[in-house]
């Protein structure tokens, strides 16, 4: 397959050959409406979704299957207006007190104020690895792809298909890494006035509500516990230089916070991948 300037391009279109694969997405086939009563709705002939949010209750949706390994990906078009004191969670997990996972969460701002996006990697039940970004857009006004990578080796968050972080496997260092437990796709939304927006400073307009986010073009590969997507050079492949340019660029410009220079939170020390960037950029 040649240099690796065209590395990445390979790699989409691997993933794009797997999507292909799978079943036209239908909200109905896909997903459960877990919680939230009429607040969680499915329409349009289960092409699009939305949850809402107001002052008794959010609510929330999760996969019917479980994934080990693979590619995510999700439009969503956030709730508009202040969403201050809001969030909105999209991510992969297992469950019990030593689960694995892997998180999008967009925090809600007064309008006209940025969302914070806020990434996080849990595994064994432990997490503590926090990196959030302004986006480049906004992402109230249309749909954006918001997609997880998660192979062995890596783990990739992408924003219409521009990668923001790239975790890697740093068992060699003695870091844990999510690769043995199956995870469901879950999303919620839910209030967190007491953090979510300026520390929990500014809290939830409830005059405001309902406040609604929405969901279309869900895919997801093949894989699941039962028939893992094992192809070697999903497995191996890695970002060319290209897309490593395009992650630099985001973390440069758009990055607001990475735990990795929190010393004031880890006075002994950051954590060892942050020590090593090839591990966690």
């Amino acid at each position: 397959m040649g240099s690796s300037s065209n590395g990445y391009s390979v790699f989409l279109l691997l993933f794009a050959v797997v999507v292909a694969t799978a079943s036209a997405s239908n909200f109905y086939q896909d997903f459960d409406l877990t919680w939230g009563d009429n607040r969680a709705k499915i329409f349009n002939g289960g092409q699009l979704l939305s949850l809402s949010l107001d002052q008794t209750s959010g609510s929330g949706f999760q996969s019917k299957k479980e994934y080990l390994f693979g590619r995510i990906d999700m439009q969503l078009k956030l709730v508009a207006g202040n969403s201050a004191g809001t969030v909105t969670a999209y991510y992969l997990s297992s469950q019990g007190s030593t689960h694995d996972e892997i998180d999008f969460e967009f925090l809600g701002n007064l309008s006209g104020d940025p969302y914070i996006l806020h990434t996080n990697v849990f595994t064994q039940g432990k997490g503590n690895r926090e990196q959030q970004f302004y986006l480049w857009f906004d992402p109230t006004r249309n749909f954006h792809s918001y997609s997880i990578i998660w192979t062995a080796r890596h783990i990739i968050f992408l924003v219409d298909n521009v990668p923001i972080r790239l975790f890697k496997n740093a068992e060699s260092m003695g870091v844990p890494f999510p690769k043995n437990q199956p995870m469901r796709i879950y999303s919620s939304l839910w209030n967190a006035d007491d953090w979510a927006t300026r520390g929990g400073l500014v809290k939830t307009d409830w005059s405001k509500a309902p406040f609604t986010a929405y969901y279309r073009n869900f895919r997801a590969n093949s894989s699941t516990p039962t028939s893992s997507f094992s192809d070697s050079t999903f497995q191996t492949q890695e970002l060319d230089s290209y897309s490593r340019r395009r992650l630099r660029w985001v973390q440069k410009n758009f990055m607001i916070y990475n735990y990795c220079t929190d010393l004031k939170r880890f006075p002994q020390g950051v954590p060892p991948e942050c020590k090593h960037s090839r591990f966690n950029l």
